[in-house]
């Protein structure tokens, strides 16, 4: 029989938490490789996603899981196309300073928010829009082998609200990109430094 003073093995709680962090480590340790390669992980996405319609449109059903997961996919999208830092609310706290009387501490510099250089930092940045949406398209592909997922619904209405929604949506982020000029992508060609033109 063995006595209260002599250590036992590890504990079970211990063994399991070692696993998870073990397999945590190899997950990080897969995604830090997949991170340099952005064509080939869009691509793979874009594999999983046509696996996911093909299931929906063979099956015919788990609508609703498809509908969710576009609306889910506009919602990132967005987030990917907005800046980090958006205009529109630092035109709002000016104007509500003005309206409050304004800080009146001295006179102010000048400035000129089009003559200066600021890089596009977006609100989603690329790794996350493609690791969400992965993640997302995933489990959409999961919850579409589950009869409890499988709500049946009229389809057509879906894909016309949708259709309607990405339209509006769209609409309103583009006039927000032309009345604050700010473009969320690379157009040109990249300044090299330190190269010969």
């Amino acid at each position: 029989m063995m006595s209260s003073d002599e250590p036992m093995g590890p504990a079970p709680l211990q063994a399991v938490q070692a696993h998870i962090s073990k397999l945590q480590r190899r997950y990080q340790q897969t995604l830090d490789k997949w991170t340099p390669h952005v064509l080939q992980r869009w691509l793979a996405t874009l594999g999983l996603l046509c696996l996911f319609m093909l299931r929906i449109v063979l099956a015919q059903g788990w609508y609703i899981v498809c509908y969710a997961l576009a609306i889910y996919l506009l919602n990132l999208l967005l987030a990917f196309l907005q800046p980090r830092f958006d205009p529109s609310l630092h035109d709002d706290l000016a104007a509500d300073e003005i309206e409050e009387g304004g800080i009146e501490d001295g006179p102010a510099l000048p400035s000129q928010r089009d003559d200066e250089f600021r890089p596009f930092v977006r609100r989603l940045p690329e790794w996350q829009f493609w690791l969400s949406s992965t993640r997302a398209v995933i489990v959409a592909l999961l919850c579409s082998f589950s009869e409890v997922f499988d709500v049946p619904v009229y389809w057509p209405i879906l894909v016309v609200y949708f259709c309607v929604l990405f339209a509006l949506t769209m609409r309103r982020q583009i006039q927000h990109m032309i009345k604050y000029k700010y473009i969320p992508w690379d157009i040109g060609r990249k300044a090299r430094y330190g190269g010969s033109k």
